[in-house]
């Protein structure tokens, strides 16, 4: 069975027999799905355009054989509702001519006859990853530049006229090219939740990225893309996950929802006209947001004067904020003794789980988790994957359960 969906687009979606794929290899785990990378023989569909090699143009389809591909499990999902293969078409006509991950299939496994999706390999992971590895050389300059990739992203998906529905730091992915710079990928647009009970009634995603009138139960829309947006902001700025240090549960969603409640950061972390920007993403009012073309627009100005004099206020704005950077940077011997305290911690952890009660053990799970770059406590309660968050609204307030 081959399902080719908007062919005429230059896109298709197909069928692929599960005995395509071999050297799987475990990269991710969320809430409704674990992802492999693995090795696909024949390899995905693809057409030459012109402008990319006029040389090899002929017009017709080609397969690029041996590819390494992204395989996402969906978990217990032996079944696909007509509401999921409606979100993978849609998918796959948003994301042409955009930065969104590409889909070239589903398959099923023989075993379990879940389901699979086939998509673009991302092979230097989410930027979450990428950058708890390169903040050392992540500077301003750097995090404006990446900044500009992903709200262009996003722009390209709103102009289309969609939503994402589940943008957060784990669905923004990099992939390598031929230049020396890595592309963006923006994964999972409107493929949250389980694909065999597809609810648009219930709330998928992770807390602190999901807006809150979302949370309230009000449809999703272009602004609560943006509200997302702004805690991306506030993590590539201060390398902090938002609310990375309190439990994601009901007592956090009626902060956010009933008290305004958002993650703190200060002037020496970014600069004013950042944190400005960053903070109107944040408003509690939809309609008070900025569009995605206000933002480009903004961080744009940012980058340009940073690097070229455009603003000599807001260069020196960026100036400050970079100094203050550079100087919380741990030294050689800094990390060198948080990589050998989290050892020790591993270690610690690892001996309780063998020999402890199950009360014992919960109490291990909160020692801190620190990152070489950032010394950052981390809640055993803070969820950065995308899972159901059951809710109802009462006229007392939020009821969220999770």
């Amino acid at each position: 069975m081959q399902l080719k969906l908007h062919v005429k687009d230059n896109s298709v979606i197909e069928w692929v027999p599960y005995d395509q794929f071999g050297r799987f290899k475990e990269i991710g785990k969320g809430g409704f799905a674990t992802v492999y990378s693995a090795k696909w023989k024949d390899g995905p569909l693809y057409r030459v355009n012109k402008w990319d090699d006029p040389r090899y143009f002929d017009g017709k389809w080609k397969r690029l054989a041996s590819a390494n591909v992204a395989l996402k499990c969906l978990d217990n999902c032996k079944n696909i509702s007509e509401k999921f293969l409606n979100g993978v078409k849609t998918y796959s006509k948003a994301r042409r001519g955009t930065k969104v991950l590409s889909i070239y299939g589903i398959t099923q496994k023989p075993d379990t006859k879940e389901y699979v999706m086939v998509l673009e390999y991302a092979d230097h992971g989410n930027i979450f990853n990428w950058i708890s590895k390169h903040n050392k050389g992540f500077d301003w300059s750097l995090k404006l530049f990446k900044l500009t990739y992903i709200i262009s992203g996003l722009q390209e998906i709103h102009k289309k006229k969609k939503v994402h529905r589940d943008f957060h730091t784990g669905n923004i992915l990099y992939k390598n090219n031929r230049s020396i710079t890595l592309d963006i990928r923006i994964s999972d647009m409107g493929l949250c939740g389980e694909v065999g009970n597809i609810d648009e009634n219930n709330v998928y995603g992770v807390l602190p990225y999901v807006a809150p009138e979302v949370l309230r139960g009000k449809p999703y829309t272009q602004a609560a893309d943006i509200y997302s947006f702004g805690m991306i902001m506030y993590f590539i700025a201060t390398i902090r996950q938002p609310f990375q240090d309190c439990a994601h549960d009901q007592y956090l969603a009626l902060d956010i929802c009933k008290e305004n409640k958002r993650p703190e950061i200060n002037e020496l972390e970014a600069p004013k006209c950042y944190i400005d920007l960053m903070k109107s993403c944040w408003d509690p009012d939809p309609k008070n947001r900025p569009s995605a073309n206000r933002v480009r627009k903004l961080i744009k100005l940012f980058h340009d004067s940073y690097m070229a004099d455009k603003s000599a206020e807001i260069k020196q704005q960026f100036e400050e904020a970079e100094k203050h950077r550079k100087a919380k940077l741990p030294t050689k011997s800094e990390i060198k003794t948080i990589r050998k305290f989290r050892r020790q911690k591993k270690g610690q952890k690892r001996r309780k789980e063998e020999s402890s009660s199950f009360d014992e053990r919960d109490e291990s799970n909160k020692i801190d988790e620190y990152d070489e770059n950032d010394q950052s406590y981390t809640h055993p309660q803070a969820i950065y994957t995308s899972r159901l968050l059951k809710y109802s609204v009462m006229s007392e307030g939020l009821d969220l359960a999770i």
